[in-house]
């Protein structure tokens, strides 16, 4: 465990000494600013539920960014073999590399709790919408964040890590439309692996447990990879 929080502490730090994670923030915050505010006076609706069905769609080009870096830069330039070679498991390694980028995450979603601060001073917002949609957001931005440490896995080159995050997260964001064109049972597959899917109940203030354990399913997936990867990378060694 000791090990597991070393390596994401210097895996945070390293965010915050990154140009591209400063510039990624901005863009995401002022994105997300200048949504919130068209979207209010457009709709004269003290809600975010708006907001956060567009802040889901805004993780399909932030994840990428954050992710490409987290084990192919390290194995481009074989700092990863001396981390390996280190008194740390693979599986430290794993949740290490990803709790340091969901805390970043998080700081990153946090910036925008002044969005319902807003709310709450002008006006009298449901409160709940408010809370599951955030979790939503959260759970998506976890599950999207271990694809891209899983994709950041497999290569050595980080545009390639960034577009194949990409495109498996645009995969699962358009699964469902490809669903609807297809039969049985692989129809019911690419719906069911549909992010939009499991995401719309929570902007609309409702918990499915479906929709955790689909969210969770991901991340628990995903980091297994990962873990395989570097077990494979430790075997070539």
């Amino acid at each position: 465990m000791n090990a597991t929080l070393a390596i994401a502490q210097r895996e945070l730090k390293s965010y915050f000494v990154s140009p591209i994670a400063y510039v990624v923030t901005a863009l995401f915050l002022l994105i997300a600013g200048f949504l919130f505010s068209v979207i209010l006076l457009n709709t004269n609706e003290a809600s975010l539920r708006y907001l956060i069905s567009n802040l889901s769609v805004i993780w399909l080009f932030i994840t990428p960014a954050l992710t490409m870096r987290l084990l192919a830069e390290e194995a481009r330039t074989g700092t990863i073999e001396l981390l390996l070679t280190n008194p740390v498991r693979d599986l430290e390694v794993v949740l290490g590399k990803y709790l340091g980028a969901l805390g970043f995450v998080l700081v990153m979603i946090a910036c925008t709790l002044y969005f319902p601060a807003l709310l709450f001073a002008l006006g009298t917002p449901d409160q709940g919408p408010i809370v599951t949609g955030y979790l939503g957001v959260i759970l998506q931005a976890a599950a999207f964040l271990a694809i891209g440490l899983m994709a950041s896995s497999l290569t050595q080159n980080q545009i390639v890590a960034a577009v194949l995050t990409f495109a498996i997260l645009l995969i699962m964001w358009l699964s469902e439309s490809v669903a609807n064109f297809v039969g049985r049972p692989f129809g019911d597959i690419m719906r069911y692996l549909s992010v939009t899917q499991h995401f719309q109940d929570f902007s609309r203030g409702v918990i499915d447990s479906s929709h955790v354990i689909y969210f969770l399913s991901v991340i628990a997936a995903a980091l297994f990879i990962t873990f395989l990867s570097l077990q494979t990378r430790r075997w070539r060694a």
